[in-house]
């Protein structure tokens, strides 16, 4: 009775297989048993060529299927950066006010940036305690003529790139103030204000130290730096 169930077991199975014999193909732990199986049977004298191409493709598949979920996985994250700059852009272009872009900056193009510190720094003449200046708000860092270049070269004989990703510097309190306690990347924005203006710069600090690296692509923030100092221009004019 035992083995006549055993039979009609097996006879099901056949019967299934034979019917749909992709199910076994396109199942990679099945195919693998039954490779092992018939490495079994022929001994351990015998190498079998076809299992060891075998393994190697699947190796090879592997690897794929994982490039391709890191290159779709990339391509997702580009496109939602693509849609936060262009988001943050459109704000900006909303402010009616001098103050009201500043105040924009401040309160909401952390969130649509996804950073958590925002400071616009110009260079100027004016003293920090100027009135003109204080009331313009915490957003904005007032620095002496040639502080942005020195910022972004850190001394180094090298031009200043527009848009420079890194760890947080030495001396960035002067820019972060309190926040640079928690802030640990950062992406400088130089910005060109034109003919007879001192130039400016925007920076974005974020709290993972992974945010910002020099490794990444810069054409996205060097396109948000280009709209923002255009907008600036048109306020200093």
């Amino acid at each position: 009775m035992t083995g006549s169930n055993l039979a009609e077991i097996s006879d099901d199975l056949r019967a299934r297989i034979l019917s749909d014999p992709e199910v076994i193909l396109e199942d990679p732990e099945v195919m693998a048993a039954l490779v092992a199986a018939n490495e079994r049977l022929m001994g351990g004298n015998i190498v079998d060529l076809r299992g060891v191409a075998m393994e190697r493709l699947e190796a090879r598949l592997k690897r794929l299927e994982e490039t391709h979920a890191q290159v779709i996985a990339a391509a997702y994250e580009n496109l939602a950066g693509t849609n936060r700059v262009h988001r943050a852009v459109l704000r900006l272009m909303e402010a009616t006010e001098f103050e009201d872009f500043l105040a924009c900056l401040s309160s909401e193009m952390p969130e649509l940036l996804r950073v958590q510190a925002i400071r616009l720094v110009v260079e100027t003449e004016a003293s920090p305690d100027d009135p003109a200046v204080r009331r313009l708000g915490d957003v904005l860092t007032v620095a002496d003529p040639g502080f942005i270049e020195g910022y972004l070269t850190q001394g180094r004989n090298v031009p200043a790139r527009q848009v420079t990703l890194r760890q947080l510097q030495p001396d960035s309190e002067v820019i972060y103030g309190a926040a640079v306690g928690w802030v640990r990347s950062e992406a400088c924005l130089r910005l060109d204000f034109g003919p007879g203006n001192l130039p400016g710069m925007l920076c974005l600090g974020a709290e993972d130290p992974h945010q910002f690296k020099p490794s990444q692509g810069t054409d996205l923030l060097a396109f948000f730096a280009g709209v923002f100092e255009r907008l600036m221009r048109r306020w200093l004019a």
